[in-house]
């Protein structure tokens, strides 16, 4: 079967042909794939790439802020939360990235890394999203496990959705006309999550990330009152707040939803099968990786979640050879389609609700 050979470096890839794995239990099927992918180097930081993009960044974020300065006291600034809305989203990936430690080995520098993206940067807890996400690729789409398939705004599992009352059960009828719009308002619950969080945390962590989520929001409120008339300063933040939770919705709603969601049944599940039945891969080019962050690749990062971002779309044909070989179904799909299917999922939960009447 053929697998493809990376060089991590280069980024160029060979294809050799090499016999398909001989079967395994369900608990070693991930292990000759990280064998494979450990041989390649794969799973070594890329500190220069991380560097050079967070430079980028930061100065592309420089350059906005100056440009709305320069711009002044118009309507015409509001123009640029688009840019700014986009150039948070690459911020949060970066703070991604940190907390799943694929830009440095040491914790120390990743959480710092991550505070300053997440926390100063973006006004979002790096502890809260940590602690959420991390328990999301323990158990991905596990109702119960992971917290991303919780009872909250929205539903996805039927179940759920039968104990839905008054609003909330007018709400899971029309989930899935609203979820984008919905969307809109993720920006700033990104915020009040973070500072809600503050109570559950260490002392010594509360209180440095709430001086950060505070500086965040000083900073923030001190550059749109500098530049624009109070009522255009409140108008850009809303708007700029909307686009960026639209930005990162877009981004992680292809990902999971309408795929397995395991139950107790599936306990047995070992590590790959957990992963690649419940994930959904986007295909696409550079501007599909750059828009999504690279996880767009999203079964290759829940199977590596310490992989270097460059590295997913390396290590793509050496996983869906696997997956092949092993006889495990491997989803991947166009963007357009991501949320179709997503959208589908989120119809179907509340279809039930919808026989029933108004209820």
């Amino acid at each position: 079967m053929p697998q493809a050979i990376v060089n991590a470096e280069s980024g160029t890839a060979a294809v050799r042909l090499v016999p398909p794995p001989r079967p395994v239990g369900r608990s070693s099927e991930f292990t000759p794939l990280l064998k494979a992918v450990k041989g390649q180097g794969l799973l070594e930081r890329r500190t220069g790439w991380y560097a050079a993009g967070i430079a980028v960044n930061l100065l592309a974020l420089a350059a906005t802020v100056t440009a709305m300065a320069l711009t002044g006291d118009t309507w015409w600034t509001l123009l640029y939360a688009v840019p700014l809305a986009v150039l948070w989203a690459r911020t949060a990936f970066f703070g991604h990235d940190a907390g799943h430690a694929q830009i440095t080995r040491g914790r120390r520098a990743g959480r710092i890394i991550g505070l300053i993206h997440s926390d100063l940067l973006l006004g979002m807890s790096y502890a809260w999203w940590n602690e959420k996400h991390n328990r999301h690729h323990a158990n991905p789409n596990h109702v119960g496990k992971d917290p991303d398939v919780g009872v909250g705004a929205m539903v996805w599992t039927e179940k759920q959705a039968e104990r839905r009352e008054g609003f909330a059960r007018w709400l899971t009828r029309n989930q899935a006309r609203l979820f984008f719009p919905m969307l809109l308002l993720e920006g700033i619950a990104l915020k009040v999550y973070g500072f809600q969080d503050l109570r559950r945390q260490p002392p010594r962590e509360r209180v440095v990330e709430a001086l950060l989520l505070v500086a965040h929001l000083a900073g923030y409120a001190t550059l749109l009152l500098t530049v624009l008339s109070p009522g255009r300063a409140l108008v850009f933040a809303l708007l700029h707040h909307a686009l960026f939770g639209l930005h990162l919705g877009m981004t992680f709603a292809p990902n999971h939803k309408g795929m397995e969601m395991p139950d107790a049944d599936d306990e047995g599940w070992g590590h790959l099968r957990r992963q690649v039945l419940t994930s959904r891969n986007v295909r696409g080019g550079f501007l599909t990786d750059w828009f999504l962050g690279g996880l767009n690749y999203q079964i290759e990062h829940h199977l590596f979640p310490s992989m270097p971002r460059p590295h997913l779309r390396l290590v793509q044909p050496m996983v869906r050879a696997h997956c092949r070989a092993v006889g495990i179904p491997y989803t991947e799909t166009s963007l357009i389609d991501s949320y179709r299917q997503a959208l589908r999922h989120m119809h179907a939960v509340g279809a039930p609700l919808r026989r029933g009447g108004a209820g």
